[in-house]
């Protein structure tokens, strides 16, 4: 089917850029109606400040063959996120994918600063955008999601339950984020499955997100470039990826035999059969551990 996703309703949540924005697109690519939210739009930057707007995304919705509705919403506001899930339900009467992608930490994070040399202010910013907005969306849009049975709910964060639970991410706040959508998942699935839908944790690999291209000096076309600079980026995928993996979830009639697992863009390239924009298969994870963490040159023959 050219849009198996045709009649369907999706919310992305935190779709300004990178893999929200990736997801938003191929979901819109299957045919579906998608709202895409965030704090930076063509009139107000958040303080990321940067050019991406969720009106562009919207667009690029558009033109990939759905629906694409921008909403500015800063998800840590209940009264913003109750007004966002009000207007899907008036306009649209039903839910069928809440994707959570909310994170905006980049900037709040600092590498490998122990907790009690970290500032205070920024590690409990990083973790209420991380989690508290997860807590808040799900809270007001599941009641939607839950009129019909098979809705979706896709937790996004970074790094599979395996390689979390045996390395330690960046710094204390980052690792307690990224584990806590992990855990997010999992409860979620627990309450939602004996009601008619499933919860999936989800991760991209290396992304070649705007920001990490800008990190690099390189662009789209050219990012091969940066490999000068780190070999191991050759893993690299685009966000329309762990999109595509968003997207063949939500248009799996058998989706609830995943429920509460952790899962990756690469793994489920595997089970689905779809690829990258290049045509290629990264698995960003196993490569990871058999080839980065190990110690080895960088090569993506087998991985890619």
């Amino acid at each position: 089917m050219s849009a198996p996703l045709k009649g369907k309703v999706a919310l992305v949540a935190g779709a300004t850029r990178g893999a929200g924005r990736g997801m938003a697109v191929e979901l819109g690519a299957a045919g579906a109606t998608v709202y895409v939210t965030g704090r930076s739009t063509r009139t107000r930057r958040s303080e990321y400040d940067r050019p991406e707007t969720i009106e562009d995304t919207a667009d690029l919705v558009t033109e990939a063959g759905g629906q694409g509705i921008a909403v500015p919403a800063d998800h840590l506001d209940p009264a913003q996120v109750r007004a966002l899930v009000d207007r899907i339900a008036g306009e649209q009467g039903r839910l069928d994918v809440l994707v959570n992608d909310i994170w905006g930490g980049e900037k709040l994070f600092e590498w490998e600063s122990p907790l009690w040399e970290h500032d205070l202010d920024k590690g409990l910013r990083l973790l209420r955008l991380a989690v508290e907005t997860h807590a808040i969306t799900s809270h007001h849009a599941l009641p939607l999601l839950l009129r019909r049975p098979g809705g979706l709910v896709v937790e996004v964060t970074d790094g599979t339950a395996d390689y979390n639970g045996g390395h330690y991410r960046v710094n204390f706040f980052y690792d307690l984020a990224k584990a806590s959508v992990l855990r997010m998942a999992f409860a979620l699935a627990h309450e939602l499955g004996p009601r008619g839908a499933t919860a999936v944790a989800l991760t991209p690999g290396w992304l070649r997100s705007e920001m990490m291209l800008d990190i690099y000096g390189v662009r789209e076309d050219n990012w091969r470039d940066a490999l000068e600079r780190e070999p191991h980026f050759a893993i690299s995928e685009t966000p329309r990826y762990v999109g595509r993996a968003v997207a063949a979830l939500a248009a799996d009639p058998d989706v609830a035999r995943w429920n509460g697992r952790s899962l990756s863009s690469g793994g489920l390239a595997r089970e689905y059969g779809f690829t990258d924009l290049d045509g290629s298969r990264p698995d960003a994870w196993r490569y990871l551990v058999e080839v980065q963490d190990a110690g080895k040159p960088a090569d993506t023959t087998g991985y890619r």
